[in-house]
């Protein structure tokens, strides 16, 4: 009972940082919120129209272009961190020389600033003088435009964040292995259980709260990903890479629409939260 009471005394220290994240977090998303229902330009007050932002979203050839391509480089970039990611975390995790050297080394590209992964891209990718065209042309390969064609701008894309990321999937998924119970594997090597089938009916169930977990991580960051393709790109060709980030950013502050701007925000941080909720389900569903 007393300590029930000084526990209760102390609750008011947790106020500054729930005054904090509610000024930073709930405040923000509200107001937000609140301009997707109004129609506001910049230097303007805001007149409210119900859903007519969400309604003219819903017949914008734009915001459909930018969810399919928003959703090609989720499903593209996110695939792919994870395969190489799970396979290199676990080459690390198995390989005792040199793991230190190894670690310093992946940790570097995603310490880098996004400015200066874009910038690095802009050189290197370079039609006319970029050393990636060059080495296509050692090998005997036609030169490629990259970011330059709209057929080629979102893989690309995708690329450059797979570059950045995978070794931070790596990172989580060798810790992961590395804390799992070794007799698992010894009795699994005694039943006869080897390479694939080990790998398959062992290792990938027990890492797979450790894959989830990396996987809403990353979830979050590819969706929001805005940085590196507006300073590579700026959403173009055309609208080749134009994803509902760059899309609510152009519309924003290029063309003075606050209120469709948000609409299109507000929308895509529905499609966050909601993927991170499924991913929130799975990961107590694959728990052990």
């Amino acid at each position: 009972m007393a300590q029930s009471g000084t526990r209760n005394s102390y609750r008011w220290m947790v106020a500054p940082a729930v005054i904090f994240a509610a000024a930073m977090i709930v405040y923000p998303f509200c107001y937000a919120l609140w301009l997707s229902f109004s129609d506001v330009q910049l230097g303007s007050d805001p007149r409210f129209i119900g859903f007519g932002n969400y309604t003219r979203m819903l017949a914008d050839g734009e915001f459909w272009n930018g969810l399919r391509l928003t959703f090609f480089l989720y499903f593209m970039a996110l695939g792919a961190q994870l395969v190489l990611g799970t396979w290199l975390g676990l080459l690390l995790a198995r390989s005792q020389s040199a793991r230190g050297l190894v670690r310093t080394v992946m940790v570097s590209p995603f310490m880098l600033p996004p400015v200066v992964i874009g910038m690095m891209a802009i050189v290197i990718l370079d039609p006319s003088f970029g050393i990636a065209n060059w080495i296509l042309a050692q090998v005997g390969l036609p030169p490629a435009l990259w970011l330059s064609d709209p057929s080629t701008v979102m893989v690309t894309i995708a690329a450059l964040d797979t570059w950045q990321w995978t070794p931070f999937v790596a990172l989580i998924v060798m810790g992961g292995y590395l804390s799992l119970p070794h007799d698992v594997f010894e009795a699994a090597e005694m039943d006869g259980a080897n390479g694939w089938f080990r790998f398959r009916y062992v290792t990938l169930p027990l890492l797979m709260p450790t894959l989830i977990t990396a996987t809403v991580l990353r979830s979050v960051d590819i969706l929001r990903f805005f940085d590196v393709i507006y300073i590579t790109t700026q959403g173009g060709p055309g609208n080749a890479s134009t994803t509902l980030n760059i899309l609510a950013y152009r519309r924003g502050f290029e063309f003075s629409e606050l209120g469709y701007a948000s609409a299109v925000m507000v929308t895509l941080s529905a499609i966050v939260f909601g993927s991170v909720l499924v991913f929130a389900r799975l990961r107590k569903a694959a728990a052990w």
